[in-house]
């Protein structure tokens, strides 16, 4: 085996979470920095957390308010319709009625 091409490994490696938690394990660097920790992690905490950089749920909100305006405005869209054309359609169906 080569000698001297391994990296150092601390078996006391501290890893350090944003939230604050921090505890030890075996690794190649001496310090860890990390986002997110089982005491913060939404999967074990319970908790319902999105991480959204792109707004993607923001777009997606807005596109189910805009769909639910559209249905109501072609329900009353269709409403309109419906009433104009409870009249007569004909010459004939006009003059039969006055009968």
């Amino acid at each position: 085996m080569k000698q001297a091409i391994h990296p150092q490994y601390f078996s006391e490696a501290q890893v350090i979470c944003v939230c604050g938690n921090k505890f030890t394990t075996g690794s190649t660097r001496e310090v860890i920095h990390v986002e997110l920790c089982s005491n913060c992690h939404p999967f074990y905490t319970g908790e319902q957390r999105f991480v959204d950089t792109a707004s993607r749920i923001q777009k997606f909100q807005d596109k189910q308010v805009k769909a639910k305006t559209y249905v109501v405005r072609k329900a009353k869209k269709q409403a309109d319709q419906a009433q104009r054309d409870n009249g007569p359609k004909t010459l004939r169906e006009m003059l039969s009625s006055i009968k």
